[in-house]
């Protein structure tokens, strides 16, 4: 379980109106009030799924892909190709960086396209399902589940 604290200066917080701490204790943090400095602390805490146990997942999917593997001379073969092709990939990307009016008109189409995919997939929480069902769906084929 993950906490978070912080320390709000006074004048971000209305403290001399006791309604709002009666609505500030009804969330999901506990605010603790220093009576020297006039400030007020927040303790969050999160719960749910952590990050480990997908690391965990993953680590698990590739262990079992690696074990289930009758040819692991192609699969290292295999891997180190992506690795060369990851490599000479950011080498093309950094000499065409270098040229002046390409450069600017990646830039153009890295916006729109990043303004596009905000608006098809993040902004709207059917669309977010949406992306996550494919996010899992090409997962389960990459690793052949």
């Amino acid at each position: 379980m993950a906490s978070v604290s912080a320390t709000l200066p006074p004048p971000l917080l209305l403290t001399q109106r006791k309604p709002n701490l009666t609505s500030v204790q009804k969330l999901p943090f506990s605010p603790i009030r220093d009576r020297r400095s006039h400030s007020m602390s927040l303790m969050v805490k999160a719960s749910g799924k952590s990050s480990e146990s997908s690391d965990l997942d993953v680590i698990s999917s590739i262990q079992n892909v690696w074990d289930k593997s009758e040819d692991r001379l192609g699969l290292i073969g295999l891997s180190f190709a992506a690795i060369v092709a990851l490599w000479a990939s950011l080498n093309i990307i950094t000499a065409i960086d270098k040229l002046p009016v390409i450069s600017s008109g990646f830039e153009l189409v890295g916006i729109l396209f990043s303004t596009w995919f905000t608006y098809r997939y993040l902004l709207f929480k059917p669309d977010r399902e949406e992306l996550s069902q494919i996010v899992r769906k090409s997962v389960a084929d990459i690793l052949g589940q």
